[in-house]
């Protein structure tokens, strides 16, 4: 599954597909997804050290890194991590890896863990989550924003892609479960957001 999803998104970018790059309009309609409520939830500081979780082409963490003291992007795709690399050059507190989250080894933890559009990806959503909460430090937030499409797929036309859609109240119970207190559970236009904190 891997490898499928891989070539999809380095296929994105051969197709020049970078939401880094979008227009005023287009970024506007993809804060539908986490805007302001998202923002909120998690909760950014200058002292605080981040982990995005699928950082794609940068979109996100262009927001992120001004707003913490350091930001570790991490994403399956080559030709995505490389493009981030191009569109984020700026920001000297960014740390972007090539790897699948599932399996990376980090050596660090971090005050607050996120993910945007991402988990759909996951089929083992609880082992994503217990895997970010074990990551974080003691008061640490994860906070992800969920896809509220149903579907199975993510449809190019050419090509398909397995997702595996979100349950916001499973993934509140999850978070629950590992650990975390869950502080919020709130919708936006195309998105459920929901976070936890882990306790001091």
């Amino acid at each position: 599954m891997n490898q499928e999803i891989i070539r999809h998104y380095d296929l994105l970018i051969e197709e020049n597909n970078d939401p880094f790059r979008d227009p005023p309009a287009l970024r506007r309609y993809m804060s539908g997804w986490d805007g302001d409520a998202f923002w909120d939830a998690l909760a950014l500081g200058p002292s605080k050290s981040v982990l995005e979780i699928g950082v794609g082409t940068g979109r996100l963490a262009a927001q992120v890194a001004p707003r913490c003291g350091r930001l570790t992007g991490i994403d399956l795709s080559p030709k995505t991590i490389e493009r981030a690399r191009e569109n984020l050059k700026e920001y000297p507190n960014i740390t972007l890896v090539c790897g699948d989250f599932t399996a990376y080894a980090f050596q660090e933890t971090f005050d607050a863990v996120y993910a945007s559009l991402t988990m759909m990806h996951f089929a083992d959503k609880r082992g994503v989550i217990e895997k970010a909460a074990a990551l974080l430090n003691p008061g640490g937030l994860l906070c992800l924003s969920l896809d509220k499409n149903r579907s199975e797929w993510i449809d190019m036309g050419a090509r398909r892609v397995k997702i595996y859609p979100d349950d916001p109240e499973q993934t509140a119970a999850w978070m629950t479960a590992a650990g975390l207190r869950v502080t919020v559970t709130s919708e936006m236009p195309f998105a459920h957001i929901v976070a936890g904190e882990k306790r001091k």
